[in-house]
């Protein structure tokens, strides 16, 4: 039998397979304008994905930034580099206020040390003996793929922290790997359909607010909510298990449906004009995380059965059927036009990943008042130059990109 990959592969893809023997000269934008064959279904399988390893530069951003107080290497108080005094390194902290994971991944993707844990706000209880004790950063705020803090946005020079005592600074907690979520748009596209479901079967769905605001409004028992359903599937492509940051001891129990949600907000469901307005209220929705299914290499860690561990497992995904209660958006006041279709998985960054970008899927939609029409859904949150030009132009997309 073959070897098995070295541990450090990620698992295979998933979805169509698209193009085969793309011969670059190195100068070309995109791929698809390398030389390449278009598959036919069957002809090339996962197993044979292509890969990168990326080479990063050093620009030396590593020497301007330490970490101070931990229990291990890999976690600490942040302290960053702000020039010389009597010939010496001076060093000072960064505001927790407002600290979070995104800037905890730059910080530790600057400091060498893999991927974010978790982004703390106060440090009390690292030991700050030797280290800095100023505030010389406040109001850090990053995309998440900045190289340094330095690249983030700050108040600047002017350090404006509410809570400037050393033991609120920021600090974090990194890892070497870290779960990596993306969402099947394919099936999205392929499942989704209008239905005209009674009031009367949507009291468990209005207790867990799966629908629109003015749905309070409604004639309750009777009349109808318009409701866009589809299927969606969310697989874990990282290289570790994505697992809820709330213990068990704070999971809800969710009468309705009879199990705990153990993530308040995993995805956000929305209806966006073509020039980025939201016109169908967005769902927030939360879930119950568990492997309904596995890739070849992988077996099933986590089910939302019996208070089970919540979870899910790399090389897994978590499966949501269009036919389960809240699997939609609500589009009853919604007026007939062109349209967005949005999903965001794990949208506050409550749990960190590996790479954010791929967390946000879109699809253009047509609704005509009776039916509506989904296509070319992607991955990415923001339409790339290869996507935009696939798209239909509707008035006003062309000057009005999605942030």
């Amino acid at each position: 039998s073959p070897p098995s990959p070295p541990p450090s592969l990620p698992p295979a893809g998933t979805g169509p397979v698209y193009i085969s023997e793309v011969g670059c000269a190195g100068t070309e934008a995109s791929l698809l304008d390398c030389p390449h064959k278009n598959v036919t279904e069957g002809e090339c399988g996962h197993g044979e994905d292509a890969g990168v390893e990326c080479y990063v530069p050093d620009l030396g951003h590593q020497h301007t930034i330490r970490i101070r107080g931990g229990r291990t290497r890999f976690e600490g108080r942040v302290e960053v580099q702000v020039g010389r005094r009597n010939g010496t390194q001076r060093w000072g902290l960064v505001c927790g206020d407002g600290w979070g994971t995104l800037e905890a991944t730059v910080a530790c993707r600057q400091l060498g040390l893999g991927y974010a844990n978790h982004g703390v706000q106060e440090t009390w209880y690292w030991d700050s003996e030797g280290g800095a004790g100023e505030m010389v950063v406040s109001g850090v705020k990053c995309r998440g793929d900045e190289l340094s803090l330095s690249q983030c946005r700050s108040h600047g020079p002017t350090v404006q922290c509410p809570r400037p005592a050393p033991r609120h600074a920021a600090g974090v907690i990194c890892t070497e790997t870290a779960p990596d979520l993306v969402l099947n748009a394919g099936l999205v596209e392929k499942t989704a359909y209008i239905e005209d479901r009674p009031l009367h079967m949507l009291y468990c769905a209005a207790e867990e607010n799966c629908l629109s605001s003015t749905a309070v409004n409604a004639n309750w028992p009777y009349g109808h909510r318009r409701l866009l359903r589809f299927s969606s599937e969310v697989q874990n492509i990282g290289r570790a298990d994505f697992r809820p940051r709330a213990g068990r001891h704070s999971w809800l129990w969710h009468e309705c449906h009879g199990h705990y949600h153990s993530m308040d907000i995993f995805t956000h469901y929305d209806i966006l004009t073509v020039n980025g307005t939201k016109v169908a209220e967005g769902h927030k929705a939360s879930f119950c995380l568990e492997d309904s299914d596995c890739g070849e290499d992988a077996g099933k860690r986590y089910e939302c059965a019996n208070f089970g561990e919540q979870g899910i497992t790399v090389g897994c995904w978590d499966s949501y059927r269009h036919d389960i209660d809240c699997q939609w958006i609500d589009i009853t006041d919604l007026k007939p036009g062109h349209y967005i279709m949005q999903i965001v998985i794990n949208p506050h960054h409550e749990v960190a990943e590996s790479d954010f970008s791929n967390n946000a899927m879109k699809c253009n939609c047509k609704y005509d008042g009776h039916r509506i029409w989904m296509h070319n859904c992607h991955i990415g949150d923001a339409f790339s130059e290869e996507v935009e030009r696939k798209f239909e132009k509707y008035p006003g997309q062309l000057s009005n990109l999605i942030p």
